[in-house]
């Protein structure tokens, strides 16, 4: 198997999987690293009888450390349950990629207009105007966009809408809908981005000699 395959195999194998209440393994909010969690309810005792609290702590088993949560929701530490942007994303749409990060837990819609504008943002480096995200859609995918990444993009535009314009979702009260947009930029930004870069790469660790006759074999007649 060769190097961009295994890095593959290894990306899979790391899939980001947010914290999410009383699941059992994903990505610690702490440490960040995939782990098996233990939940214990959290009670207290005013006066010689347990009372429940709606509290749970959640104990990583790699950090062991605690996370505390109430009513469903992460409070302790103040993060959010997604994943942090890929390293190649562009410094411009890495602003809005954080601030989304920073507002989901308080407004999922909110989150979601801002990675809308991080797409929008990310189409001039994708070499498309950046004006009007569904005909930069099409215009990329006339230049052979596979059409994971198309579903991908189209996932971002339509929710990203949604959460600009009323619609049919309502993110609100269906956060992980705006929780998979995370995902999906990242998967576009390795797609679009981090691989053409890595091939570019090895191509250039060729001896010249090669890479000039690969360029002669493909001179125009």
């Amino acid at each position: 198997m060769g190097g961009i395959e295994m890095r593959m195999v290894r990306q899979m194998k790391t899939k980001h999987v947010p914290p999410t209440f009383e699941e059992r393994e994903f990505h610690c909010v702490l440490c960040h690293v995939f782990a098996s969690q233990s939940w214990n309810s959290v009670f207290i005792n005013p006066g010689g009888g347990l009372i429940t609290t709606g509290f749970k702590a959640c104990l990583c088993s790699h950090c062991k450390q605690w996370s505390f949560w109430y009513n469903g929701k992460l409070v302790v530490p103040s993060d959010v349950p997604v994943e942090p942007a890929h390293t190649d994303l562009p410094a411009d749409c890495a602003i809005d990629y954080a601030e989304a990060r920073d507002v989901f837990s308080r407004s999922p819609r909110a989150s979601a207009a801002l990675l809308r504008l991080c797409i929008q943002k990310l189409m001039p480096h994708l070499g498309e105007e950046g004006s009007n995200i569904n005909a930069d859609i099409k215009s990329l995918v006339s230049k052979g966009l596979p059409i994971a990444v198309q579903q991908s993009f189209d996932y971002c535009r339509v929710v990203g809408n949604n959460a600009v314009h009323p619609g049919e979702i309502d993110l609100n009260d269906t956060p992980e809908i705006a929780q998979h947009l995370f995902s999906m930029i990242n998967f576009i930004v390795e797609d679009r981005i981090s691989r053409p870069k890595e091939i570019e790469r090895l191509y250039g660790l060729l001896p010249e000699a090669a890479r000039q006759a690969i360029e002669k074999r493909d001179e125009v007649q």
